[in-house]
């Protein structure tokens, strides 16, 4: 990029911002404005100026109400009234009502809606609106603290014309909520304007917000530099000594609850096979595979090291091509001229990763090399939301995927666990994996779960669907300008209402 080019780059992005209005960097405009169908960190952040859920974290990541004014358990533990705010507005004037909060857990659950997000509202069994402003949850079982898991957005009722929501619906680009922003409309360069609800229950700091798809992310810095943008959700690595000697800037230090990993297509031969599995998990190099794209914790298994249910008696696969030999020898495969074949038949590898994923195109192309010099024919694709939907989730047309999982703070795995989970596409099945998730799932006692879900730790890592890489050490750098932030380190932009600028 030459220095002209770039100046006259920055001058476009430097379009007229009020002095509230933070503009802040996505490698990629979110695809789709709808809780129901959120698969990127893009789109969850987006959530989180747009909508509320009935419950929230507070600054110590307790629960406390949001939609919700308070709450009833039975006490069998088996029902919860929820009595509703009154004083909730829908950003198209529409009240707030109990309907809504029934239609968005039975779309949740139809089943023709296909949502991401079915698998938390699974533990309700029926919800009914007992007037405007309650509503009664009953559960499939007993629940001791419900609010824990009534953290997703609610959605207008008035807004669908039933419960099979379908992605192409229109509420995608022209979404209502009931959060402290309203979405304004896509401009013509994929950024997205955003502007405060004028009706929001508390004051909002910051008058508008800009969104900016700005694919290159380490362009992004340069921006923040030029005062282009006032915000970066997360910095590169390498970027963090330039911004940190900038005093224009402030960086903020957040642990985030989510994971890389790469996952087998366990429906597919000869991914079926442990051995298979177990021997390219043995191939991959995941410490040289981390340090292009940054610092963080390397993982064996499907909690971060932080979590209560992290298993550390559990060590990461280590690189071993040796013990990958063994396996792949077990598996029927033999090493001819330097590639593993069997009868005759090459082994061939393709890997699919979102292109909206962080850095993905230097982890895929690093993995693949890794892979092609052990023996293997390997072919790295990039897809798009869309194909990614139809090939990952509904087709499972797939050998290997890269991708990140993200969880919220009951970090409950077991959508992508059991074998009927809505998110388990890598089509992974052990039965005695899903007796501990339904433990964990059912546990009254902390310790209970705890010990559980330390056991799905061990036995999920030595079945080896995944390999599991690692979590990231993030920071957010901020414009000086814009004080009293706080980050929620899941969502990003759930405290935002507090930030203000000069």
């Amino acid at each position: 990029m030459t220095r002209s080019w770039m100046l006259l780059t920055l001058a476009l992005f430097a379009l007229p911002a009020t002095a509230a209005n933070l503009r802040y960097a996505e490698d990629q405009a979110p695809a789709i404005v709808n809780p129901l169908f959120g698969s990127t960190m893009a789109e969850a952040r987006v959530n989180e100026l747009l909508f509320d859920g009935l419950y929230t974290d507070n600054q110590d990541l307790a629960t406390t109400p949001a939609l919700a004014a308070s709450g009833e358990l039975s006490p069998d533990k088996t029902e919860m009234t929820i009595t509703l705010r009154d004083d909730v507005t829908w950003q198209d004037g529409k009240p707030f009502v109990a309907n809504d909060v029934v239609f968005t857990i039975q779309a949740m659950q139809d089943k023709t809606t296909l949502s991401t997000e079915a698998g938390r509202a699974a533990f309700i069994k029926t919800a009914t609106a007992l007037d405007e402003h309650t509503v009664k949850l009953k559960f499939a079982r007993p629940e001791s603290r419900p609010e824990d898991k009534l953290l997703f957005k609610i959605l207008p009722a008035h807004a669908f014309a039933g419960t099979s929501v379908k992605r192409t619906d229109g509420f995608r680009n022209k979404p209502v909520g009931t959060g402290p922003w309203e979405l304004v409309k896509y401009n013509e360069d994929n950024s997205v304007s955003f502007t405060t609800n004028g009706s929001y229950r508390t004051p909002v700091g910051l008058s508008e917000m800009t969104m900016r798809e700005v694919s290159d992310k380490n362009y992004q810095a340069k921006l923040l530099l030029y005062e282009s943008l006032e915000a970066l959700v997360r910095v590169l690595p390498r970027d963090l000594a330039m911004l940190q000697n900038n005093r224009k800037v402030e960086l903020y230090p957040y642990q985030t609850n989510s994971w890389w990993y790469v996952g087998f297509n366990a429906t597919h031969a000869p991914y079926d096979d442990v051995n298979v599995r177990k021997a390219m998990s043995a191939l991959v190099d995941v410490p040289s595979l981390l340090a292009p794209v940054g610092t963080g914790d390397l993982l064996s298994g499907p909690f971060v090291k932080s979590s209560p249910y992290y298993n550390h008696d559990v060590n990461p696969v280590a690189n071993d091509e040796n013990a990958a030999e063994t396996l792949f020898a077990a598996a029927g495969y033999t090493k001819v001229g330097g590639a593993w074949s069997k009868g005759g038949k090459p082994l061939t590898v393709r890997i699919a990763a979102h292109q909206s994923l962080e850095s993905a195109q230097e982890v895929a192309i690093n993995l693949q090399s890794q892979l092609q010099s052990a023996g293997l024919t390997v072919n790295v694709e990039f897809l798009d939301d869309a194909a990614w939907k139809g090939r990952v989730w509904r087709e499972h047309d797939f050998d290997l995927i890269l991708s990140q999982w993200t969880f919220d703070r009951n970090e409950d795995v077991r959508e992508q666990f059991h074998s009927q989970g809505a998110r388990n596409f890598t089509g992974y099945k052990n039965p005695e994996v899903d007796a501990l998730l339904d433990k964990a799932r059912d546990a009254a006692d902390p310790f209970v779960r705890k010990t559980a879900l330390r056991e799905v730790h061990k036995r999920v890592h030595d079945d080896a669907p995944m390999v599991f890489l690692w979590t990231l050490d993030s920071y957010a750098a901020m414009s000086v300008k814009v004080k009293n932030v706080v980050i929620h380190p899941f969502y990003f932009f759930t405290f935002a209402t507090g930030w203000q600028m000069k």
